[in-house]
């Protein structure tokens, strides 16, 4: 959240015992945009089909204008995607900080992964199915990958338990690398098919442990 003077927050306690501060009103409005416009485009984008959905329509939708669409998406498709990864960030984060303390780091890392990435909502399906059909938004589901490390870097280093930040930062880039791998695995395209179209193949939680497994000395060391 950007500092901003005179602005008013209030702790509010996390589920992990960490203490942070309650967003002022500037950011709740912002946030509530930001939720408006990607609840917007996945709508459209069910109802339509991407590619009859304009960055001009999901703005109408939700209220506001192209400009301020510009200001929170840089496209049509990282809004849809959006829609369905919008909480994965933290909830990564949150099922780090809750597997047991006595669990090695690879284990706690693993399972938090496997599970957050495993269990999408009952609503999530149709828009699950949208973007193996597509594409553009395949590529934009798997850039979404990137979002995980900040928060999975404060939560290793908090399981961790010292403040060496470079460590936890680079066991989290490589745990973020091998969940792109994994997803890329699970989504690519089965060979000869129609305009690449993808039916997810193999067992997404076991691409995702086999692809986290190589990096397991390394977390289990840092420990």
């Amino acid at each position: 959240m950007r500092a901003r003077k005179f602005a008013c927050t209030q702790p509010t306690w996390q589920s992990d015992g960490v203490t942070q501060e309650r967003p002022d009103l500037r950011e709740r409005k912002k946030r509530a945009t930001q939720e408006a416009l990607r609840e917007a485009a996945l709508r459209l984008a069910l109802e339509h089909g991407t590619a009859n959905v304009r960055v001009a329509d999901i703005a109408e939708a939700a209220g506001v204008s192209p400009r301020t669409y510009n200001n929170y998406f840089s496209s049509r498709e990282q809004a849809i995607v959006a829609a369905v990864t919008a909480r994965r960030e933290a909830r990564i984060a949150e099922a780090t900080a809750a597997q047991p303390a006595h669990i090695p780091l690879a284990d706690a890392v693993t399972t938090a992964i496997v599970q957050v990435y495993t269990t999408p909502g009952d609503d999530d399906h149709p828009a699950l199915l949208l973007i193996a059909t597509d594409p553009a938004l395949r590529h934009a589901f798997l850039d979404t990958t990137a979002g995980i490390e900040a928060p999975l870097t404060t939560a290793m280093a908090r399981r961790l338990g010292h403040t060496d930040q470079d460590t936890a930062r680079i066991l989290a880039a490589s745990v973020t690398a091998a969940v792109r791998i994994a997803l890329e695995r699970w989504l690519r395209p089965a060979t000869g098919s129609a305009a690449g179209l993808v039916v997810p193949t193999g067992s997404l939680p076991d691409l995702l442990r086999d692809a986290l497994a190589p990096l397991a000395p390394a977390l289990d060391a840092a420990r």
